[in-house]
């Protein structure tokens, strides 16, 4: 009963509490919900047959489907692509539809993109020579597609509508739900040197050897995705939004000069004719070497290659099952390995192709990164489901296409290279091989949100390079995103942007998510609640186009846990962590009613004697102590004033426990930030020891400013620290202890440092 008592005293003061929250309110007026712990039901799509409320794809799910038989022809000499294709598209909606998108993506670089126009800004800090011929002296690349014509399977000319980036079709007849059509394209373009235009694909120029090399991608017409939520996925290519591609099968003829060495999505399927004897059985000793790289073409045979300039051709023949895109790598410089790596009861080949320039550095590490990768991405998400994974050296790139990527770091001319050089390489390479979990498998929309890929694969990313080497400094923790997150406001949109739209591609896209899913991982989850969420979103969404929904809901079904707050606070807000240690005070036991448990009876009609048997913690620098109180027997001395007390109310253990706590405290916890976020306090004690306590996010329900938390212990403490570890990305660790430090925080420094904010 004394326990009861002592209980429904608390409630009192609670309802106190809310008693005056109230009438405040009814004083200030109404006003819609404001809580940083609204659900999210209004920002989230409504649930249906398509995508349930779990975040798992509904009964009624569906998905479109291209397949596309393709002949390509390389022209090395002239840096010419030639194209023809032949597309078979399903439509598996429920929708009848009279036309069909096709993307161009190559037209943003042709001399007439809007893509020029819709750009703002001063000069560009230098420029080569070809980009100022271009920009200033009216003579633009002549980039973009040719289109030849555009017709069905009988030569009928198919009525068509070029929008920029964009071509509509006009189907002669509907096409039905359940039906497929056919139709054919024919075109070429001329093939961007990448290194020059900053383009996603092109050729790099060799001036010592007079060769290139050659990365392809984008370079055929491509479907455009029609699905449940945007209905025709056309928004124009402007450079920064990817793509939003539909999963198909292909077949793809490539003719390039004799010597060259090429490799791309898919099964070569005549690869033993494409390479010398010599070649190919390297290639097979490879299949089976799981310990260490087996050179297949060596750099003497891509240097004699360099010499030969080849007349002659020959023509690849590639094939590919189920993957929303395709593209290739070709040159006579390529240097060739691979290495098989085990994943489930599979073998997959981990190849890298790079010209001379590239060593001793893409020897040593390519490989090697690709295998991580693999390794990393497979035990977290769901088994590679390829036969391959190709990394190629191209300089200042980093993209991703199934099965294959560009990757930049290269060495100085006499082979040497720098730490950071290396470490470069080595991130761009894993980063970009996990791209064929996010989004060439789990295929989220690009275009729309940018985050969904670059940030979900920016975080597996940290995962790989902690498992290829421990202490890898990785980019992405919530320590590194302060700067942007405490940055001038106007620069900076939340993450839920079309992607096109945001200020700063790199933090807003991939870093702040990253930190926001280790947060979750390390902090608001723990690794095994986060690692099945994570996982079950990858395995019900792969071959699958997910939303941010499906991510949000699947991420909280798998879990258990109400992460609204989170998804709010990190992803539709620009707002910024802050928490600090406002105020501490120390408290004592008394069996006497304090001046603040006589008030409250006062209010309540009540006696103090009503209370029962309780205690009662004074804070020991209050007037009421100093005055009344200070003679009373404090258990920091003397707790025998306890004894008899103790006896009639709790049982052995709990008198034990009571005894052993000597010091009982108030902290005060400040929110200067707008975001909620749990709180990690390390307790420093005079003795030296300490101890981590952690606050969930939702002790800020009722108070978004601040809150106060009693800590009882049997040591006296020293110093209290938030966040220690910096791993919930405070802006300002300047009131982060108690007591208070004087050292500027990275926050601080900041400010003095950048007038604007």
């Amino acid at each position: 009963m004394k326990k009861i008592t002592f209980l429904f005293s608390f409630l009192l003061i609670s309802l106190a509490s809310i008693a005056q929250e109230n009438n405040k309110e009814v004083k200030e007026g109404g006003h819609y919900n404001i809580s940083k712990f609204k659900q999210l039901k209004q920002e989230l799509a409504t649930p249906n047959s398509y995508r349930t409320a779990s975040g798992a794809p509904g009964h009624e799910y569906y998905q479109q489907q291209a397949d596309y038989k393709m002949d390509i022809i390389l022209d090395d000499k002239n840096q010419k692509l030639y194209g023809e294709e032949t597309v078979t598209y399903y439509n598996n909606s429920p929708d009848d539809l009279e036309y069909l998108w096709v993307q161009l993506d190559q037209n943003i670089r042709a001399a007439d993109a809007i893509t020029n126009d819709v750009k703002a800004g001063g000069p560009n800090v230098f420029y080569n020579p070809k980009k100022f011929t271009e920009t200033f002296l009216g003579k633009p690349f002549d980039g973009g597609f040719k289109l030849d014509y555009v017709k069905d399977l009988h030569g009928k000319d198919l009525s068509h509508t070029i929008n920029n980036t964009m071509m509509r079709i006009d189907l002669p007849h509907v096409l039905k739900s359940g039906e497929k059509t056919s139709f054919k394209i024919k075109w070429w373009y001329n093939i961007p040197n990448h290194t020059t235009d900053r383009s996603r694909s092109g050729f790099e120029h060799f001036e010592k050897d007079g060769n290139n090399t050659y990365v392809i991608a984008q370079f055929f017409p491509r479907m455009a995705v029609y699905n449940d939520v945007e209905g025709w996925q056309n928004l124009q290519f402007l450079g920064r939004g990817e793509f939003a591609l539909v999963f198909g099968d292909y077949e793809v003829n490539i003719t390039t000069p004799a010597d060259h060495i090429l490799d791309g999505t898919g099964v070569i399927t005549n690869r033993k004719d494409m390479l010398t004897s010599k070649q190919w059985k390297r290639y097979e000793q490879a299949k089976k070497s799981f310990d260490k790289p087996v050179i297949i073409v060596t750099q003497e045979e891509a240097e004699k290659n360099e010499k030969d300039f080849s007349k002659k051709t020959k023509t690849w023949k590639l094939k590919a099952k189920n993957v929303r895109d395709f593209a290739f790598a070709s040159s006579r410089k390529y240097i060739l390995d691979a290495q098989a790596v085990k994943i489930g009861d599979r073998s997959v080949m981990a190849i890298s192709m790079y010209p001379k320039e590239g060593n001793p550095l893409w020897e040593e590490y390519s490989t090697k990164a690709v295998i991580a990768t693999l390794e990393t991405y497979s035990k977290h998400l769901f088994d590679y489901p390829y036969h391959k994974a190709i990394s190629v050296h191209a300089k200042q790139q980093g993209m991703e296409y199934p099965m294959i990527c560009w990757n930049f770091g290269r060495p100085k001319e006499d082979g040497t290279y720098s730490l950071r050089t290396r470490n470069g390489m080595i991130g761009v390479i894993i980063h970009e091989v996990g791209h064929n979990w996010f989004p060439m498998i789990i295929n989220s929309d690009e275009r729309q949100w940018g985050w969904m890929d670059e940030g979900l694969n920016t975080f597996t990313q940290m995962l790989a390079e902690q498992h290829l080497e421990p202490g890898f400094p990785s980019r992405a923790y919530p320590k590194n995103v302060v700067r942007y997150m405490s940055g001038n406001q106007s620069r900076i949109a939340p993450i839920m942007t079309q992607h096109d739209n945001v200020f700063q591609s790199g933090p807003n896209a991939y870093s702040k998510p990253a930190a926001g899913l280790y947060m979750l991982r390390e902090v608001i989850l723990g690794h095994d609640l986060f690692d099945k969420a994570f996982a079950t979103y990858a395995n019900r969404w792969k071959f699958k186009h997910p939303t941010p929904a499906d991510f949000f809901r699947t991420m909280e079904d798998a879990s258990g846990t109400d992460l609204d707050w989170f998804w709010r606070g990190w992803f539709y807000t620009t707002e910024y962590n802050d928490i600090g240690v406002k105020d501490v005070k120390k408290y004592v036991v008394t069996d006497k009613p304090t001046e603040r448990a006589k008030k409250m009876a006062k209010a309540y009609g009540m006696e103090v004697e009503d209370f029962g048997e309780n205690l009662f913690l004074i804070n020991t620098e209050s007037d009421e102590y100093q005055a009344d109180m200070s003679k009373v027997k404090n258990p920091v001395n003397d707790i025998a004033f306890l004894s008899e007390y103790l006896a009639d109310n709790y049982s052995t253990e709990e008198r034990k426990t009571l005894k052993d706590t000597k010091y009982f405290y108030e902290i005060i916890f400040e929110k200067p930030g707008g975001l909620v976020m749990p709180i990690l306090v390390e307790y420093v004690f005079t003795d030296g020891s300490r101890e981590n306590k952690y606050y969930p996010a939702e002790v800020w329900r009722f108070n978004d400013k601040e809150i106060k938390k009693v800590f009882a212990s049997d040591k006296e403490i020293k110093e209290i620290n938030i966040d220690p570890n910096q791993i919930t990305a405070d802006v300002d660790t300047s009131n982060n202890s108690w007591p208070k430090k004087e050292e500027d925080s990275q926050f601080d420094k900041f400010k003095k440092n950048n007038t604007t904010h």
